[in-house]
């Protein structure tokens, strides 16, 4: 008897009570479930390769092919210049940041509409939910990964001490992904034409960033510094230039990451104004 006496004062009680402005983020609260942030995400991984015919290696297949198309149209047919990179190298080393982006963000938007019966079932911190999504796409990046440094090996080209800004490259692509998921992920929930758009979105998205074309092809000054505002602008030019070496990000990486910033700020101010009525209309 004592025992069960102990054991109930010992359970935490929490109370939930309406929160006070837009962008009150209860970090410790997110901290707190990051198990069901690593469950959603373990699940999310589940549900993507279950019954496929292929599994894992879509990952593996899917960078290869469109770098391979890429080569052949931009590469050989339009001689697009590389930076004196071997095309399939230049537009790889591009596709797999972009892909980790464009994974994420596709999951991320649809993310709360896709756990519509956790929401109006129990209590716990919405923003889990994209966040787990975003950090799913981190399986497909590390296989392709792998394909990468083999491409490498292939031409003969080694990281050098660049690489050490890899970690923090990836999670700039991640941010993007985030921030950019939160206000898609919380229009799509009123909104449900939202996940028409996305794939629109991201293709448009693609051709303006520098994967098949070098940011050196875009002129300086003003226009430079405008290019620079799209997030994945910088991302790319950090990835390339921590896994190849050569110039270092200009001007326009600063622009990217402050970019970064303020999609993220929004997003949550956006996602936390919004989510007190995520269970009545999704």
């Amino acid at each position: 008897m004592k025992n069960n006496q102990q054991s109930r004062q010992q359970t935490p009680v929490i109370y939930l009570q309406p929160s006070k402005g837009w962008l009150s983020i209860n970090f410790k609260e997110i901290w707190r479930y990051r198990e069901l942030v690593y469950f959603l995400t373990w699940r999310d991984i589940k549900v993507r390769y279950k019954q496929a015919v292929l599994g894992i290696a879509w990952a593996v297949l899917q960078p290869l092919l469109t770098t391979l198309i890429f080569t052949v149209i931009f590469g050989n047919l339009l001689k697009t210049p590389s930076q004196d990179i071997p095309y399939p190298l230049f537009t790889l080393t591009a596709l797999l940041p972009w892909q980790l982006f464009a994974t994420a963000l596709q999951r991320s938007s649809i993310s709360l509409v896709g756990n519509a019966n956790l929401i109006t079932k129990i209590y716990f911190p919405r923003l889990v939910i994209p966040l787990s999504s975003v950090m799913a796409a981190l399986v497909d990046f590390s296989v392709s990964f792998v394909v990468l440094l083999g491409v490498m090996a292939y031409y003969r080209y080694w990281p050098g001490w660049n690489i050490l800004w890899l970690p923090l490259i990836i999670l700039l692509a991640l941010l993007t992904a985030l921030s950019v998921g939160l206000w898609l992920s919380a229009l799509n929930v009123q909104y449900r034409d939202i996940q028409h758009m996305v794939p629109f979105i991201v293709q448009v998205w693609m051709y303006a960033s520098p994967i098949v074309y070098s940011i050196d092809t875009i002129p300086g000054g003003i226009w430079r510094w405008l290019y620079g505002l799209n997030p994945m602008v910088g991302v790319i030019q950090g990835f390339r230039w921590a896994m190849l070496g050569g110039d270092p990000p200009d001007i326009t990486m600063a622009f990217s990451v402050g970019m970064v910033l303020i999609l993220l700020i929004s997003g949550l101010f956006y996602f936390r104004r919004m989510e007190k009525t995520f269970a009545d209309i999704v």
